[in-house]
Parts: C-alpha cells; structure tokens; sequence
C-alpha cells in the first residue's frame, strides 16, 4: 500500500474530519474560516483538519489573494480507493 494511501487512511480516521469532508459535497469551496464556522470548531483547529485531509489527497487548495480555499480532489480520492481495493485483493 502506497504512502498515499496510508495518508488518506489516516485522514479518514477522525469523525471532525469526516464531517468536514461532507461540507465538500457537490462541488462546495470553502475557505477554512467557513468550515470553522460551519463544524463549529476553531479557526487554527479547522486548519490543522483541512491540512491532514489535504496530505490525504480528500482535499485540494488555491489561493485567492489572502484566502486559501479548499475543495474536493476526486482524482486523487479516487486513486487512493483503487490502492485500497488492489492491497485488499491480495492481502485478505
């Protein structure tokens, strides 16, 4: 099982984070501000949220002048789910 994989593993493991990753339904960008308030959790603690589901490949960023927004990245989810499934084929 590759790194990645493993990251997106860990990411999943927080039910906080899977609540935040259900914000990002349907297309939605949010700015970490937003999930904050939203989740109702803190600024610096949505940041740190958003940051391991970012390294797990659930999320991806931009930059829009100060405001970092953050959405869904289905290719790389995707990927991580057809390692998942390849590594559960042959070790189980």
């Amino acid at each position: 099982m590759s790194e990645g994989t493993h990251d997106f593993l860990k990411a999943l493991a927080s039910p906080t984070r899977q609540r935040i990753m259900l914000l990002f339904a349907q297309g939605a960008e949010l700015s970490v501000g937003e999930v904050a308030e939203r989740i109702g959790i803190g600024q610096s603690t949505a940041s740190q949220q958003l940051a391991l589901l970012r390294r797990g490949g659930i999320l991806t960023s931009r930059r829009e002048g100060k405001i970092v927004l953050y959405r869904s990245d289905r290719d790389r989810t995707m990927e991580a789910l057809d390692d998942l499934q390849t590594y559960l084929k042959f070790c189980c």
